[in-house]
């Protein structure tokens, strides 16, 4: 694994850490069980302070992407598997956007407002399967 950061983004360095890390995920470089590399190592290979690789460790923990276990380290969550999945349908659904004409702020606005939980179409109730 090889975590990425540019030192001229404005994007702050643990966030870029979290990206790095959800993009090796998103792409089965890291799979579930698999583990991160430790803190201080990634510090002290990135110049930065161990610190700032935490916080990162903590986002992803707080997102459900990773466990942070003491003597194991931080390891992904089988929860994650499915990103990759994820990422890929997102992908699809961004590219039949652009088809319709869609920009990706009308977008996100449309993914915004979409329910978690959604509901039967005009609230009618999905009738019950015969016992």
């Amino acid at each position: 694994m090889l975590i990425r950061i540019d030192e001229a983004s404005e994007r702050p360095i643990y966030a870029q850490i979290a990206d790095s890390v959800r993009a090796d995920v998103a792409s089965g470089r890291i799979g579930p069980g698999g583990p991160l590399p430790p803190a201080r190592e990634v510090a002290t290979g990135l110049g930065i302070n161990v610190h700032t690789v935490l916080r990162a460790y903590q986002q992803l923990r707080d997102e459900g992407l990773i466990d942070l276990k003491r003597r194991r380290g931080a390891v992904v969550t089988p929860a994650a598997a499915g990103l990759a999945e994820l990422q890929g349908e997102v992908r699809a659904l961004v590219d039949r956007a652009a088809q319709l004409g869609v920009g990706p702020a009308l977008l996100a606005a449309l993914v915004a407002e979409t329910p978690a939980d959604p509901q039967p179409p005009l609230g009618i109730a999905p009738r019950e399967a015969a016992a």
